[in-house]
């Protein structure tokens, strides 16, 4: 099947959307949440709520995305994941669509799909999610052991096309792993094989393994194993990076901790974690990382390192793409998905036509529901990762986790159109920006070149607000009259407003006594992400504290609700 830009924009109000619009967006994320949180999804036991948001989620890829389809109707090649697979092969509008429209032929890569199936835990084979820069980022679970390849009902089970492909405690395993290994070892090479041409037909070099265990044991057997203990060096060929992530079970003492990732380390002494953090030297020496200290980080470093580590693979000269997996792939696999979905949303480099609910609702309906993160059970147990994920994206708004690369001017004129984020900052190191007002030397000391930069700050400014504040704040601190002239102003929403004098000052009350302050377009959008997503599951799931806590943290959050949500009421949430 074929995905088409069949979707014509909502209507809008000054670049935004209507209000009813955006509270009726809300209300679907509201919908989404509240179901997702009582229901296990399974590819054969669809209902028709969920029929809805499938036809959602295809519908918000074909907005940018010209796509094909990886079939998995019943379920029949995995469960726990779409029945529609999407596979995007090049953004719609992009006019470079010829360097990176894909080679990959969908009969061809469904036919690989049905026979590396095996090769990984629960059925769930390498499948590709993202498309950025020509480059696909997939998931996956790790790859399956010897207890789950003869623990089912045995060899004949592999390739007869079996559709039940989860395992439980309770099944029967051989005694002797020894027998089983030395009898039937080509069974390996043909399952592994097969993943093995289904990674490199996808053109995937990188392998990030997020388990703390090299191989996951159960009952004395490796019940599942990684591409890095793989004995026969099958792997050998590609990148393997082992960053050690902790479990959905970890999440508890997040949520005990009344959901404060700040201060909380991961017990690394434990007996089951014997997975060493190993990078390549190639991405180590660009990100000022001591990497050597990664026992030693909380949950926020932690996570916020890990992304930049992926973000900087992904951005790597090359052509080649990115697995991200741990055991099952449906608990620390979306959560990095989704970070890096969102991340690259938020740069204008992925799903460049969302809004922010857009967004969220298609990485909660299909990076965590369709692929089959166990909600209902993980809220029962209090491992709130889900939870941590989009309240995470506070911590990923500096340019820090921007992609947007550094491009040299070829000379200095404004009109160019190529300023960098990196120069636009020099604004921020002036303190211009960051709430500073009272640079007034930057005004009786401006170079021309300063003067470029700041006519580049106005037109990029992510909002037509931000600027008349910032502009009214440079009055406030300035002795000097600058006159900008006539701009074109592009607004973050896309919209163009046309100025004689830029921008008309603020009346003198609005202004009196305000910081300068001046969010990025990537903070504005990922906030927006961040209050759509806190508002939807205060009102559905909601937030509950272990215990009165002396900290005071979840009163403080539920203020953040009552303060940057409930008040506002649904209407403000964009």
């Amino acid at each position: 099947g074929r995905g088409t830009m069949t979707d014509t924009h909502l209507p809008t109000a000054g670049g935004f959307p209507a209000p009813g619009l955006l509270v009726r967006k809300s209300e679907e994320i509201t919908d989404l949440i509240d179901l997702f949180s009582k229901t296990q999804y399974r590819a054969k036991e669809v209902t028709p709520r969920v029929e809805v948001i499938e036809k959602r989620c295809l519908h918000l890829f074909a907005r940018d995305y010209k796509y094909s389809i990886i079939q998995n109707t019943n379920g029949e090649v995995c469960g726990h994941y779409p029945r529609q697979i999407v596979f995007l092969e090049y953004e719609c509008l992009d006019v470079e669509k010829d360097r990176f429209e894909s080679t990959v032929q969908i009969s061809k890569l469904q036919d690989l799909v049905n026979r590396s199936k095996m090769a990984r835990c629960r059925g769930r084979f390498v499948c590709p999610v993202i498309l950025y820069n020509g480059k696909h980022i997939c998931r996956s679970s790790t790859l399956a052991g010897w207890g789950e390849l003869y623990g089912r009902t045995g060899y004949n089970y592999i390739f007869s096309g079996g559709s039940d492909d989860t395992w439980t405690e309770s099944e029967e395993f051989p005694e002797d792993d020894g027998v089983v290994r030395n009898g039937d070892s080509h069974l390996f090479d043909k399952v592994r094989g097969y993943d093995i041409k289904l990674l490199r037909y996808l053109s995937v070099r990188y392998i990030c393994d997020l388990m703390v265990e090299n191989k996951k044991v159960k009952f004395g057997l490796n019940v599942t194993s990684s591409e890095k203990v793989d004995k026969a060096q099958r792997y050998a060929d590609f990148t393997l990076l082992s960053v050690p992530y902790p479990g959905c079970e970890f999440f508890k003492d997040y949520k005990d901790r009344d959901y404060t990732a700040e201060g909380l380390v991961f017990n690394w002494n434990q007996d089951f974690v014997d997975a060493p953090l190993t990078i390549p030297r190639c991405f180590t020496h660009n990100l000022n990382i001591d990497w050597t200290q990664y026992q030693s980080w909380d949950l926020v470093q932690q996570t916020q390192n890990y992304l930049k580590l992926l973000l900087h693979i992904i951005n790597s000269d090359d052509d080649s793409g990115l697995l991200v997996h741990c055991i099952s792939g449906w608990d620390r696999t979306p959560l990095f998905v989704s970070l890096l979905r969102l991340s690259l949303w938020a740069d204008g480099a992925v799903h460049a036509s969302l809004e922010p609910t857009e967004i969220l609702y298609l990485t909660i309906a299909y990076d965590w529901f369709l692929f089959g993160h166990m909600l209902p059970d993980r809220l029962s147990k209090g491992e709130e990762i889900f939870f941590f994920c989009f309240n995470f994206l506070k911590h990923i708004v500096s340019e820090k986790f921007s992609t947007v690369k550094k491009q040299r001017r070829k000379n200095s004129h404004f009109k160019d159109g190529d300023f960098t984020v990196e120069e636009l900052c020099q604004l921020s190191d002036r303190g211009i920006i960051n709430g500073d007002c009272s640079n007034t030397n930057y005004f009786s000391h401006a170079t021309d070149q300063d003067d470029e930069l700041w006519g580049a700050f106005f037109y990029f400014c992510p909002s037509y607000l931000s600027l008349r504040l910032a502009a009214d704040c440079a009055r406030s601190s300035s002795s000097l009259s600058t006159d900008y002239g006539s701009w074109q102003i592009v607004s973050g929403c896309g919209s163009i407003h046309d100025h004689a004098h830029f921008p008309p000052p603020l009346a003198s009350d609005e202004a009196s006594g305000r910081m300068c302050s001046f969010p990025s377009e990537r903070q504005a959008r990922l906030e927006a992400v961040r209050e759509a997503f806190l508002a939807a599951y205060s009102s559905t799931v909601g937030l509950k504290s272990s215990a009165p806590s002396p900290s005071g943290a979840i009163s403080g959050l539920l203020e953040q609700f009552a303060r940057g949500v409930g008040l506002r009421g649904s209407n403000a949430i964009v």
